[in-house]
């Protein structure tokens, strides 16, 4: 069979399913999901979730596996087979992620973590499943790691409502301090069994939080956290903001207009007291979240000042 035409029909295969699992969370927002393990595991959507990875390239993780050796020595069917087995009788278990210090402007540096191979097909086959579901209850202002959503789209909200007669005056800028490395355990879970009760899906999640980091050859764990650099941790860091802009929209619209990508927002409101407050709201959110502000590089701008 052509490849060009196994891998369109697998792109659309998950598209269809991703849909699916959108309209039916968009029609009853109360609505769990049980029957999702063995989508995982579909030779199709495994089979997409293996194009992606390879498509992103990326290094090996703590095996020493890259994508090239996967395709030279293992091969493609025999890897994706090899995965398919291990989900489906229950021998799935995921490697820690090798730690790696990436450099920033400031001189510090920013940790990744970089799962297998394996572990990223695996992730990203089970984001292709429940992306979806959590797409339904996504608000507006979100723009982070969202499919059809871009830092540029975030960008333009911020400029329409400073220029266009929204009236804002004054921006909170706000800067969550080490945000994927404070993630709790415990807290995302409960946000994530809001909408998922299938048991095998969530041990999964489970498991990849708690997988652990090895470092210089040294295992440590990881009792919070979802590491940067996996594949489901963008999605589970868009879930766990996502009561921070639901709370908001419920009950803090008045203050001013939220717009979040990732862990980066602001709060454009139009006078001084309510963007103090709105500061105040924040703490008091970050700190449900077990999240602290980093108040060193959060700041409240005023625009029109001379």
């Amino acid at each position: 069979m052509n490849a060009d035409y196994t891998a369109n029909a697998t792109n659309e295969n998950a598209r269809r399913l991703q849909n699916t699992l959108y309209l039916a969370a968009k029609e009853n927002p109360t609505r769990k999901f049980h029957a999702l393990y063995d989508k995982v595991f579909r030779k199709d959507i495994l089979q997409e979730a293996w194009t992606r990875v390879k498509t992103n390239r990326g290094s090996a993780g703590i095996d020493g596996q890259s994508i090239e050796f996967i395709l030279r020595e293992i091969g493609e069917e025999f890897f994706i087979e090899e995965i398919r087995q291990q989900l489906m009788n229950g021998e799935y278990r995921p490697s820690p992620v090798k730690r790696k210090e990436i450099p920033k402007s400031d001189g510090k540096t920013r940790p990744l973590g970089i799962p297998t191979v394996r572990d990223r097909t695996v992730q990203m086959a089970t984001k292709l499943v429940i992306e979806g579901i959590f797409e339904a209850d996504f608000k507006d202002c979100s723009y982070g790691f969202r499919p059809k959503r871009s830092a540029h789209q975030a960008i333009k909200s911020i400029r329409e409502s400073i220029n266009w007669g929204a009236a804002v005056n004054w921006v909170v800028d706000v800067d969550i301090a080490g945000y994927f490395d404070n993630i709790s355990h415990s807290k995302l879970m409960k946000l994530v069994e809001e909408r998922i009760c299938d048991r095998r899906i969530l041990k999964l999640i489970r498991q990849w939080l708690e997988a652990g980091v090895m470092k210089d050859g040294v295992w440590h764990k990881t009792k919070i956290g979802s590491p940067q650099g996996g594949v489901i941790s963008p999605l589970l860091a868009n879930i766990y903001l996502n009561y921070l802009d639901t709370i908001w929209e419920k009950r803090f619209s008045h203050l001013g207009k939220l717009v979040r990508y990732a862990d980066d927002l602001v709060i454009l409101c139009r006078y001084k007291p309510q963007a103090l407050e709105a500061i105040h709201v924040l703490k008091a959110i970050f700190g449900k979240l077990e999240l602290t502000m980093n108040t060193s590089k959060s700041k409240l701008v005023c625009l029109w000042k001379n």
